[in-house]
């Protein structure tokens, strides 16, 4: 791996620093500047050997307490426009084809809420499947029963490296 790659990872893989100038302090510890940590950021995300840098917010201390996927059998001629319509709702944090595992599975639009409880969720949901409209045959609910811990790529630091402790 490209050294710098390797300084990059190591002193990002907990996560950016919760600071107004995230990238500003992660170069300060590397001994870079700041472009220098964007520019190779930028070049990692056209390789597509980073899909990309974001927030992943911590659902309880926000006062979220229901998290449901919900799942639906919509009409092929219509799942990717109505996906897109889903997807663009401000409730929904993520939203995706899947094929269908009859005759188990039939569903084939997944789409995640959250709630302050599930109340909230539900009542989404069910703007969800409105929206759909016909075009929905069938849905479900996937209710989450614990936050399971996210986390991107991990190196172990070596002594030489510039961030190891």
């Amino acid at each position: 791996m490209d050294p710098r790659v390797r300084a990059l990872v190591l002193a990002t893989q907990e996560g950016l620093p919760p600071d107004p100038e995230p990238f500003l302090r992660v170069a300060e510890r590397l001994g870079w500047s700041e472009e220098e940590v964007l520019e190779l950021f930028r070049r990692l995300l056209a390789e597509r050997a980073v899909r990309r840098i974001a927030a992943v917010p911590h659902h309880l201390r926000l006062g979220v307490r229901a998290n449901a996927m919900s799942v639906f059998d919509v009409d092929d001629a219509e799942v990717d426009r109505l996906g897109a319509e889903v997807g663009g709702l401000p409730f929904v944090s993520h939203c995706y084809r899947r094929p269908r595992r009859p005759p188990a599975w039939p569903y084939n639009l997944f789409a995640m809420v959250h709630g302050r409880d599930r109340a909230e969720a539900m009542d989404r949901v069910i703007a969800i499947k409105d929206r759909l409209g016909p075009a929905c045959k069938g849905w479900d609910v996937l209710w989450s029963t614990r936050v399971l811990k996210k986390t991107g790529l991990r190196l172990v630091a070596r002594e030489e490296d510039p961030c190891s402790v």
